[in-house]
C-alpha cells in the first residue's frame, strides 16, 4: 500500500525496509519521486505508539546534567551553534526533554535560553512570545526523529527564528541508505522520521535557508536575513 511522505507528502513513495520484531515489526517507507524526492525514511501511522505509551518511553531516558558523557554529546551541537551567536542571544531548545539539559549548557554559555517540550514542558508561552519577538537562535537536539508531521515541525521552526537566526538539528543521519538494515536508529519505536543530508537540503530550499554539516549528525541552517 502506497504511503504519503511524512515530510512533503508525496505519493511517489515505497516499501523500503520491514523490520523484525527488534525494529518492532514496523514497515519503514521511503520518499522516491524521481525529481523532488525529499529522501525521507518514515514509519506509517499504524505503526505510531500512542502519546502515552510514547512518553513512557521517554521517561526512561537518562538525561543526567551530571553525565559527563551526556554533555559531551550535547557539545557536538553547542559548539557548533555557539560561536555564530553575539553574546546574550535568546533561544529556545525545542524539545528540551526533562531535564532540560541542554538548556542549563546554553546558559553557562552566557545565552539566554528557554525550553519548551510537547511531554515534559508543554507550556505554549515559549512558542508564543516568538510572535513579538523571535529568537535568535533554536536548537532541536535528538527530536526530530519523533516528528510524526515534520513539514508542520519545520514551519514552526521557521516561525520561532528572527530574519538571520539560526536554527541548530542534532538527529542521527544516513546517506548511504544501503546500511539502514543494520543501523540501531531504527530499532527505537519512537524513532519514526530518518533523515540524510539530502533531506535537509530539501528542507533548506524549501524555506529559502543555507545550510552546512560542520560534523556527523549536525545540521545548522541559517533564515535568510
Amino acid at each position: 500500500m502506497s504511503e504519503a511522505c511524512r515530510l512533503c507528502g508525496s505519493a511517489q513513495t515505497r516499501l523500503f525496509f520491514e523490520g523484525g520484531a527488534r525494529a518492532h515489526d514496523r514497515e519503514f517507507h521511503q520518499c522516491a519521486s524521481a525529481h523532488a524526492a525529499c529522501d525521507l525514511v518514515f514509519v506509517p501511522d499504524r505503526f505510531l505508539l500512542s502519546q502515552q505509551a510514547e512518553r513512557e518511553r521517554y521517561v526512561l531516558h537518562e538525561n543526567d546534567p551530571a553525565d559527563e558523557g551526556y554533555r559531551a554529546h550535547l557539545r557536538n551541537l553547542l559548539d557548533e551553534i555557539a560561536p555564530l551567536l553575539p553574546p546574550g542571544a535568546e533561544g529556545l531548545d525545542y524539545g528540551c526533554g526533562e531535564p532540560p539539559v541542554l538548556v542549563m549548557m546554553l546558559r553557562e554559555r552566557g545565552l539566554r535560553a528557554e525550553g519548551w517540550d510537547l511531554f515534559f514542558s508543554p507550556d505554549a508561552a515559549p512558542l508564543e512570545r516568538a510572535r513579538e519577538r523571535p529568537y535568535d537562535f533554536v536548537t532541536c537536539s535528538e527530536t526530530a526523529e519523533h516528528f510524526r508531521a515534520p513539514l508542520t515541525e519545520f514551519e514552526r521552526l521557521n516561525r520561532l527564528l528572527r530574519p538571520g537566526g539560526v536554527l541548530g538539528v542534532m538527529t542521527q543521519m544516513l546517506d548511504d541508505w544501503s546500511a539502514f538494515g543494520d543501523w540501531h536508529y531504527r530499532f527505537d519505536a519512537t524513532h519514526i522520521s530518518f533523515y540524510s543530508a539530502r533531506t535537509m537540503r530539501w528542507l533548506a530550499k524549501r524555506f529559502g535557508w543555507s545550510v552546512n554539516f560542520p560534523r556527523e549528525h549536525v545540521t545548522v541552517f541559517r533564515k535568510p536575513g
